[in-house]
């Protein structure tokens, strides 16, 4: 009876072990259940998507100015390059860069003595000819008295045929040794000219009025002027100054020779120069496959504030106008056949209306045509689609 009665026991206590062990499993499970209600009812609603807000512009009577913009060099309008026709060594350069020199002013000296020994061997062989020349106008005068008595002779039968021919073919002769003779010294004569000029090029003066903006060669250097002619320095007028515009070939249509064009330095980028289009060139530049024509603009450079190389924006004013209405150029469309329209803003939602338009830059356009001021216009196609809110985001499924 007492094993039996503890074994009794012993059963029921493991029933009541199994019961207490299912109760924190039951509480885990309600407490799942109301936070997945509690989730869905607070997350589990879809957001319906949001209206694209509409930006607009009202129209406005302001100035507007189309330009064309560019990236610009600036050269000397005037310069040239100053070489050496001779070949020797280069003694001396007299200024340096930046020098102001006048035309006719001594800029260099190369070694003489090649052209001087030449210039002296040319007026002995001259000298010589005409020493030649000399002693055969003798001759001939000799040999035409003569042939003048030979000929007397013959005349009164007191000489020979033979004689007479005999001294007037030695007159002959002695005048075309006189004109060989005149030739050789008319050669002789433009040889020392060539050598006296050659002499003279030893010494290389400035050809026009300007500023030494370069040396490229040195005192000692042989230079040969037999395969190109070696520069020297470089001469240029700063007083006026050409500005050498990148234009893009879709902007180029829009210029002309005398198209108005303002430009300012990267060094001075509150001061503004002006001038006009000298030239367009016609070859292009292609840098990177895009194509670029070179426009030629030249302004004055009194205070020589301007130097070579420097870098300029160009801007080349197409056209002006002031006091007219304008929109914002992200307003206006234009179709496939060339028209222009805008969505207005009415009471109904936003119409398209057709417009004429005038001048034009990246941020406004002129409107000629089919809006007044006070109105109100669409920009772009119809606005931007607006942001998505910034709440919490819906919690991962469960399970």
């Amino acid at each position: 009876m007492l094993q039996r009665a503890e074994g009794d026991w012993t059963g029921e206590g493991r029933v009541r072990r199994r019961r207490r062990s299912r109760w924190p499993l039951w509480v885990a499970l309600l407490a799942l259940a109301g936070a997945g209600a509690y989730g869905y009812s607070r997350y589990g609603h879809v957001a319906e998507p949001a209206t694209p807000a509409v930006q607009t512009a009202a129209v406005e009577i302001g100035d507007i100015e189309a330009t064309v913009n560019a990236i610009a060099k600036m050269q000397p309008k005037t310069y040239v390059d100053v070489g050496t026709q001779v070949s020797g060594q280069l003694r001396t350069i007299r200024p340096d860069v930046g020098d102001v020199v006048k035309k006719g002013d001594l800029l260099a000296d190369i070694d003489p003595t090649v052209y001087q020994t030449r210039v002296a061997g040319d007026r002995a062989s001259l000298d010589n000819l005409r020493a030649q020349l000399a002693q055969a106008q003798a001759q001939l005068t000799l040999d035409r008295l003569r042939n003048d008595r030979a000929q007397q002779l013959l005349k009164n039968q007191s000489g020979s045929k033979d004689a007479a021919d005999a001294a007037e073919a030695t007159e002959r002769i002695s005048e075309a040794k006189i004109d060989a003779l005149k030739a050789q010294i008319a050669q002789t004569q433009a040889t020392l000219d060539g050598d006296l000029a050659n002499l003279g090029y030893t010494k290389i003066y400035a050809p026009m009025d300007g500023t030494v903006v370069s040396i490229t060669a040195r005192e000692g250097q042989t230079l040969n002027a037999n395969q190109s002619a070696p520069i020297v320095l470089r001469i240029a007028d700063l007083q006026t100054m050409t500005v050498t515009a990148q234009v893009a070939e879709g902007d180029i249509p829009k210029i002309q020779v005398g198209t108005p064009a303002s430009f300012s330095t990267l060094g001075l980028p509150d001061r503004r120069w002006r001038g006009t289009v000298r030239q367009i060139e016609p070859t292009p530049t292609i840098v990177n496959d895009v194509v670029l024509y070179n426009v030629l603009i030249d302004v004055p450079n009194d205070d020589l504030t301007l130097m070579t190389d420097m870098t300029a924006q160009v801007f080349f004013r197409l056209g002006e106008a002031k006091g007219v209405p304008l929109v914002p150029s992200a307003a206006v469309r234009t179709a496939r056949d060339g028209t222009q329209s805008v969505r207005v803003m009415t009471p109904q939602g936003p119409k398209d209306r057709t417009v004429k338009t005038g001048l034009s830059n990246r941020s406004m356009t002129q409107v000629v045509e089919g809006l007044s001021p006070g109105e109100t216009v669409v920009l772009g196609a119809g606005g931007t689609p607006a942001q998505r809110p910034s709440g919490p985001r819906m919690p991962p499924r469960l399970g």
